[in-house]
């Protein structure tokens, strides 16, 4: 399996750094599991972690973007956001239906105090990081 190459712009550690003390744990384990599932992909050779909306955000060569953020707006909860356009969270909502709280069509939202079902939200972020190349199969390749 290749070596996946992270190329990080060093404005996204700024906005990891501004993140109020209750919430940049969480963050950043959102952040690590991205990087950890891209490692384990044999298709993801790099992934460029920078900023879209003043956002923490992932590429690939194809995928779908990745965001992830907190909002001051709704102190309670963090996100991770996806391509409103893609099929991505209506897939996700049809295998994963009681497993995720969904925002419309664009994002995964997590509660401050709640337990993250890891694999599944691993098998959300393949889904992303190569949406490309599986977006004309049923569940993505889930």
């Amino acid at each position: 399996m290749p070596k996946l190459k992270l190329k990080t712009d060093p404005k996204v550690e700024k906005v990891f750094a501004h993140y109020p003390d209750f919430v940049r744990s969480k963050m950043q384990y959102l952040r690590e599991l991205i990087i950890e599932t891209a490692e384990e992909m044999d298709d993801v050779i790099v992934l460029e972690e920078t900023l879209k909306w003043e956002e923490p955000s992932f590429v690939t060569k194809d995928d779908s973007t990745l965001r992830i953020d907190w909002k001051n707006k709704t102190p309670d909860q963090y996100a991770m956001y996806f391509q409103c356009t893609s099929r991505l969270v209506d897939t996700f909502r049809f295998v994963f239906d009681k497993k995720f709280q969904f925002e419309g069509k664009r994002a995964i939202v997590f509660q401050l105090n709640q337990k993250i079902p890891r694999m599944e939200l691993k098998e959300c972020i393949k889904a992303s990081l190569r949406y490309h190349k599986v977006k004309k199969q049923i569940t993505l390749g889930i």
